[in-house]
């Protein structure tokens, strides 16, 4: 009888075990995006927010990205621009789990704080010097900075508030890599403020604690009429 049950048991442990065994890595060697979907039933198969392009279909230029040596535009109000190369810029990225970024800086510029929710970023300085911090989650909301310098590496975990300054007085270029093939953004600022439709006003007043006609003020700076 004892044996009996030893036996049950491990056949429910193994059979539970293979009920929840998982693997997250991809099942094929690629799952390039199908950027136009209207053909996507007879060519296509849905994976994680992509249809996959037959892989008959497959070409060299699928995996492949030009033009991160050009400079991207930094005379906008923060003074940085962002160049992503995610899965909707190289298809070929679809279920890798992987994509990078070129950022660029005035003097004095600022990638503002955001954060990826999907994915966390390893920013590497090429050019001039970035002073850069993250805050942890509640309830402690603790700050992390550096100062980085060309060559320095510096990372932000996933889904936490994060920024990057440059404090020179000439341009600054920096990579940064993400684990998502996706990771997206959300930058506080424009996220609280310029949503759209506006939070109402009572709601950001009351949790800021400002005065209701600056919250109104920083809505019309923020929001989409921008």
């Amino acid at each position: 009888m004892r044996k009996a049950y030893i036996v049950t048991v491990a056949l429910f442990a193994l059979a539970f075990s293979l009920a929840s065994a998982s693997d997250p890595d991809p099942l094929q060697d690629f799952c390039v995006a199908l950027k136009d979907y209207s053909d996507y039933s007879k060519s296509a198969v849905f994976v994680n927010g992509k249809f996959c392009k037959d892989p008959k279909l497959v070409k060299p230029e699928d995996f492949f990205f030009k033009g991160l040596n050009i400079a991207g535009n930094t005379d906008n109000k923060v003074g940085s621009n962002v160049t992503t190369v995610n899965v909707d810029t190289l298809p070929g990225l679809n279920t890798l789990g992987i994509s990078l970024a070129r950022i660029d800086f005035a003097p004095y510029g600022e990638n503002p704080p955001h954060i990826h929710p999907r994915g966390t970023e390893i920013l590497v300085v090429l050019e001039g010097t970035l002073f850069v911090g993250f805050v942890t989650s509640n309830p402690d909301n603790r700050l992390f900075t550096k100062t980085l310098n060309k060559g320095d590496v510096f990372v932000f975990p996933v889904g936490l508030i994060h920024f990057q300054f440059n404090v020179g007085k000439t341009n600054a270029i920096a990579i940064s890599g993400l684990s998502s093939q996706n990771a997206g953004v959300i930058t506080i600022a424009d996220a609280v403020f310029g949503s759209n439709p506006p939070i109402n006003p009572n709601v950001l007043t009351k949790a800021f604690q400002l005065d209701k006609n600056v919250v109104e003020e920083l809505q019309k700076e923020f929001g989409v009429e921008k």
